[in-house]
Order: structure tokens, then sequence, then C-alpha cells
């Protein structure tokens, strides 16, 4: 059955969408299989909007953003809760990639000296990746880690 936009695409109940042509939303789990969603979900939300040149980098940028948020968001909640929220943003002139987690840990950009290290290089792809990126603190707690792509193609 084909699916017309992002709102009504459902793959399983761990999945909730936002009900909006220019937004939509995922609950991510820790697991490998909802990384596979994670990429699934974005790929097909930016084919529903006629944004398929920007596939390849969102689905980079979404795969940091959720890793950063599993791996350092999660370790303190209870198993089987799905605290991560993927939400895709179709503004004007740029595709905002945000996830939310329960931690009130800031996001670390690694220092330059860093660089050979295997691991914590999430930020760097998306500041390369992205025109803006930052994060927003949640209330009572949490924060969101978003990053801005231009929906024009790149030359």
């Amino acid at each position: 059955m084909p699916v017309s936009s992002p709102a009504q695409f459902r793959s399983h109940e761990s999945v909730s969408v936002r009900d909006s042509p220019r937004t939509a939303a995922l609950y991510l789990t820790g697991s490998r299989e909802g990384f596979a969603q994670a990429r699934d979900f974005t790929h097909h939300t930016l084919d529903c909007w006629s944004l398929d040149h920007r596939s390849d980098d969102a689905v980079t940028v979404v795969t940091e953003l959720a890793a950063n948020a599993v791996l350092h968001g999660l370790p303190q909640c209870p198993a089987g809760e799905f605290t991560v929220r993927l939400r895709l943003t179709l503004r004007r002139s740029h595709l905002v990639c945000a996830v939310t987690d329960p931690s009130d840990g800031l996001p670390v950009y690694p220092r330059p000296e860093d660089s050979l290290l295997e691991h914590g290089r999430g930020l760097h792809i998306i500041e390369a990746l992205s025109d803006h990126w930052g994060w927003t603190r949640r209330s009572p707690v949490g924060k969101t880690v978003w990053a801005m792509l231009p929906t024009r193609s790149q030359p």
C-alpha cells in the first residue's frame, strides 16, 4: 500500500508519528532495529517531501544524533521505554533533524587533539553536513539536539 505522507507512515508499535504535512516524528528504542527504523523513516519522509537529494546527509545526521542520544541519554532510563524522539521538520529553506532525550547532560564537542580517537566524532560530522546545529534544554528534564540541513541541492 503506497503511503502519501509521512504522517501516515506506520511500521509497528514503537513508532509514533506527528500529524502534520511538514513535521514527522518517531519514538526510538536503543536497539539496532530502532536505528534501522530511524534511517528508513528518514528516507521515507524525505521521499514524501521530494527531498531525495538530501537523504544521504539527513540519514547520516539522524543516525549520529540518535546514537548520541541512546549512548549518552538513555543509560539511566528503564529498559523498554521510548524516551528518545526523532523529529523531522520541513521549513522553507531547511530540513530540521532533532532528537530529544531525557538526559540533562550537554552535548560534548571533542577537542581538536582528540581527532584520532575511534569514537566521539559524531558532532563533527553533524557540523560538517549541516548549516547550523545546536541544542535546547527541555522542561522539566532533557534536551533536544538539532541540525538544520539546506533543502536546496549542494553544488
